[in-house]
């Protein structure tokens, strides 16, 4: 049953929040613009916890910043509703699930080796990877490209890392730049969203409406700041010096806390922006894992729900295992320490960055100078998006010097499912595995 517009939704328990963010964290393929538009379908449009203009607000600080942007948009939306416990049970169960799964999958893949059926689904997923992607980065332009000036602004940056290769963080460094001479120039330009205040998007009246008085925990003060910043660098230094005791500061888990810290400083852009450098770190440097074992670690990671940086974890429990850090009988236990390892300092500073800078975005809502460079922003991404679908598309559709025309084929029956019919992401993802399945055993 629907609820009227004019009627707000009932108060969220902890615990009814606490079964949505779980539920998400097992259905949240398709990258992070896909992990956005099922939030925003969900918390924005149907339950109504949050409005389009404060999801909006959020999205474009979470954009703005390294890490997951879907995990932090995540993380934010819970803290807002329920406090710091609230941030942390939505951050935790939204990359959990994809933990467990990877957890297992890898051991199957260490232990067992590929097999042909592994392949053909593989075969199935990646051309419906790139459909989702593209779609999603429809769904997003739609909400975020509402004039001329953002839409030049996202072509501008589709142009600039698809052509010239301009690394993502200067990419993020000129749409600011542009957004903040924007609002002095042409403010309206700039407001979030890119739309006018009087033609926003409404869904009906949200719990955490655009009127909605910042509650007190969200208020900005410097003894919360300061507090929240030591406390998260006081675990993450206390978990990294008690690896370095027990097993050495040259010792495998502890290079990957520090190793990962790094990375997570570092993905400006999402998963794809940091590939290249957890590459040329986890096979080059420190050899964790060959180039070959890389590929499928990240064919397995775009098949499993949850944030596409969650490769991480392939790359800790290969890592572990392959170098068999608590012994030859103890090469699971290994991989899955290097996992949770990887995972833990590649996310500690998502919670941090929220918990600590959530009361300073809360604190300019209404400032549009303050938010036009999160706006701009998060137009650029739009086209960062699209350019990345077409970089896997390259990968994907190009086989032996020619184009693939089955996996062309998969590809356009999955947009054409995904943009005419609406079709879920799990269902298709489903169909274009078994697809994959009866063309490569067609061929075996």
């Amino acid at each position: 049953m629907t609820l009227p517009a004019d009627i707000p939704p009932a108060p969220v328990t902890l615990r009814m929040a606490f079964w949505y963010w779980l539920k998400l964290g097992f259905i949240s393929f398709g990258g992070p613009a896909g992990q956005i538009a099922l939030m925003h379908t969900e918390l924005v449009e149907r339950r109504r916890w949050i409005s389009e203009q404060r999801f909006l607000h959020a999205l474009n600080y979470c954009m703005l910043l390294p890490g997951p942007e879907a995990t932090q948009l995540a993380i934010y939306i819970g803290w807002l509703m329920h406090k710091t416990r609230g941030g942390i049970l939505a951050g935790l169960l939204f990359f959990l699930p994809s933990l467990l799964i990877l957890i297992v999958l890898s051991w199957i893949y260490m232990a067992y080796g590929t097999l042909p059926v592994v392949a053909g689904i593989l075969y199935g997923i990646k051309p419906a990877v790139v459909a989702v992607v593209l779609a999603a980065a429809w769904r997003i332009g739609s909400r975020t490209l509402k004039n001329r000036t953002l839409l030049a602004i996202a072509v501008a940056a589709f142009l600039a890392i698809a052509l010239a290769e301009v690394p993502f963080p200067l990419i993020v460094l000129a749409a600011a730049t542009i957004g903040f001479v924007g609002a002095r120039v042409l403010p309206a330009q700039f407001q979030v969203g890119g739309q006018h205040p009087d033609s926003r998007a409404s869904y009906g009246l949200a719990l955490i409406d655009d009127d909605t008085p910042t509650p007190a925990h969200a208020r900005f003060t410097w003894p919360r700041l300061a507090r929240v910043a030591l406390g998260g660098l006081a675990l993450g230094a206390g978990v990294w010096l008690l690896l370095a005791w027990r097993y050495g500061a040259a010792g495998a888990l502890a290079q990957m806390g520090w190793f990962f810290t790094k990375a997570a400083l570092m993905t400006f852009g999402g998963a794809y922006a940091v590939l290249p450098y957890v590459y040329q770190g986890g096979v080059e440097h420190y050899q964790w894992l060959t180039a070959s074992q890389m590929i499928d670690g990240l064919a397995l990671g775009e098949t499993t729900p949850g944030p596409l940086i969650m490769i991480v974890a392939f790359v800790g429990f290969v890592g572990a295992w392959s170098h068999a850090i608590f012994g030859p009988g103890g090469v699971l236990l290994a991989g899955v320490a290097g996992a949770c390892v990887a995972t833990f300092f590649t996310f500690l500073p998502s919670f941090m960055f929220i918990l600590a800078g959530g009361p300073l975005v809360e604190a300019t809502r209404d400032n549009v100078r303050m938010t036009a460079p999160l706006t701009a922003i998060s137009a650029a991404v739009v086209g960062v998006i699209v350019s990345l679908a077409l970089f896997f598309g390259q990968h994907v559709f190009m086989r032996g010097g020619g184009i693939d025309i089955a996996a062309l084929a998969i590809s356009t029956a999955a947009c054409v499912a995904l943009f005419r019919f609406k079709a879920g992401t799990i269902k298709l993802l489903a169909a274009c595995a078994a697809a994959g399945l009866v063309l490569s055993y067609r061929h075996g």
